[in-house]
């Protein structure tokens, strides 16, 4: 049970939080005390999270566009009054296919929301965050980021970009105290998982069942993992109970060694 409360009070911001992982990784943030913020490109999602979530602060905004992510953070002064934990959780699956088949469009738009996002939200909150309580960024990466995915290329290079930007952050900010971790969640169970499941499935020609099987089966607990497993390891990595973890890659995938 979690009774760590060194997140209370907190100020965080979670980009793409209204739906999905995101939003399990907000509710927790929110159970845990803290003032949390979120951005999102889907106005309806924003609109059903301020249903659920009253207290939390929300806006449009698109991380792959600077003009969009500058006027982010003027939102989080506003709403927050500074900041102690950024969770770069924005991030889209990308194009499926082998790599001829993948466009230049297809390609420079992954890389744009899954690293370039995450570069132009560290560049802005690093400031604020030495100004912070316990500071910490929280990057999302995958499985596909220290492993090779058949077929998803511009994702797996860009989850590989999010490992080694972790790990310079970690070098650069640490003499300021700012812990910086990544997450690499497996397969988690889904609408977007299901979504590329079933366009594997088409590009493969193989039965749905077949390719849904692999994906359960390529982790040694023989199943996909959850939303709220990988909400837990953020909150984990932000808290002080992880007072000495940085530059880690904290692998959530119930013991993932090969993708399908």
């Amino acid at each position: 049970m979690w009774n760590n409360n060194s997140l209370a009070g907190r100020r965080v911001l979670v980009t793409a939080g209204a739906s999905g992982i995101g939003l399990d990784i907000v509710r927790n943030f929110v159970a845990a005390g803290a003032k949390v913020f979120v951005c999102d490109v889907q106005p309806a999602s924003l609109d059903q999270l301020a249903g659920e979530l009253p207290e939390v602060g929300r806006c449009v905004a698109d991380v792959s566009r600077e003009d969009d992510v500058a006027r982010l953070f003027e939102a989080v002064d506003r709403e927050l009054g500074g900041l102690d934990v950024l969770v770069n959780n924005a991030g889209v699956a990308g194009p499926t296919g082998p790599v001829e088949t993948v466009s230049l469009a297809d390609w420079e738009r992954t890389m744009a929301v899954n690293i370039t996002g995450q570069f132009l939200c560290v560049r802005l909150a690093v400031p604020r965050l030495r100004k912070g309580r316990l500071p910490a960024i929280v990057n999302l990466s995958s499985a596909a980021g220290h492993l090779g995915m058949p077929g998803r290329s511009p994702y797996s290079a860009s989850k590989w970009a999010v490992i080694g930007f972790t790990k310079t952050l970690a070098l650069e900010l640490g003499p300021d105290g700012i812990r910086v971790n990544a997450i690499l969640p497996g397969a988690v169970d889904g609408p977007r998982i299901r979504a590329v499941i079933a366009a594997k499935a088409e590009v493969l020609g193989k039965p749905l069942d077949e390719v849904t099987r692999a994906y359960t089966a390529q982790a040694a607990l023989g199943r996909m993992v959850t939303a709220t497993d990988i909400a837990n390891m953020v909150l984990f990595a932000a808290s002080d109970l992880a007072a000495s973890v940085t530059g880690q890659e904290l692998v959530v995938d119930g013991h993932t060694q090969a993708l399908s």
